[in-house]
């Protein structure tokens, strides 16, 4: 297994995948319909606009197996220093170890990157992802109650975030 900087061109079908398999079957994604493959044109080029991360671990056939990256939190600019991260492992690959290295990646990263606050947005009553973010040194920030409704029932939305030591000479600009 390694880890990889993903691509549009060579990554963007497995990404996809991924992405609408956890819209059919979980409540890591929100989104009620798949994603068509032309959505991840324009989710790319974000990353690249914004020199956001796509981190993949690949298998030795270079297989993508999971990925993970971050985006913007909120579109003004005092929260320049903050990110809004997702991981997400393909159905065949979890329970191993991946979403760890992944976000251990992810969190340096952002040090890079000279970002200040990770913030995860997870489903209340998702154990596993809540446990590996607390392991990692996250804390619960608040919980949206009944934020959303998917697959019947409505949905609490838990922020989970880490405050990094970066950057090390914050502007207002």
């Amino acid at each position: 297994m390694r880890i990889i900087d993903c691509t549009e061109a060579e990554h963007g079908p497995a990404i996809l995948d991924i992405f609408n398999e956890a819209i059919a079957n979980s409540t890591a994604l929100w989104d009620y319909k798949p994603r068509a493959p032309e959505s991840m044109v324009g989710w790319f080029a974000a990353k690249r606009q914004n020199g956001f991360p796509v981190i993949g671990a690949v298998d030795d056939a270079g297989r993508l197996m999971g990925f993970a990256s971050y985006g913007t939190f909120r579109g003004f600019p005092a929260y320049k220093y903050t990110v809004e991260h997702s991981i997400y492992v393909h159905r065949d690959h979890r329970g191993h170890g991946l979403g760890r290295q992944l976000l251990e990646r992810l969190v340096a990263r952002a040090r890079e990157r000279e970002v200040h606050v990770m913030v995860g947005g997870i489903d209340a009553t998702n154990a596993a992802s809540i446990a590996l973010h607390l392991q990692l040194g996250f804390e619960l920030a608040g919980t949206v109650r009944q934020a959303g409704y998917k697959f019947g029932r409505w949905l609490d939305l838990a922020f989970y975030q880490r405050v990094l030591d970066t950057p090390g000479q914050p502007v207002e600009e």
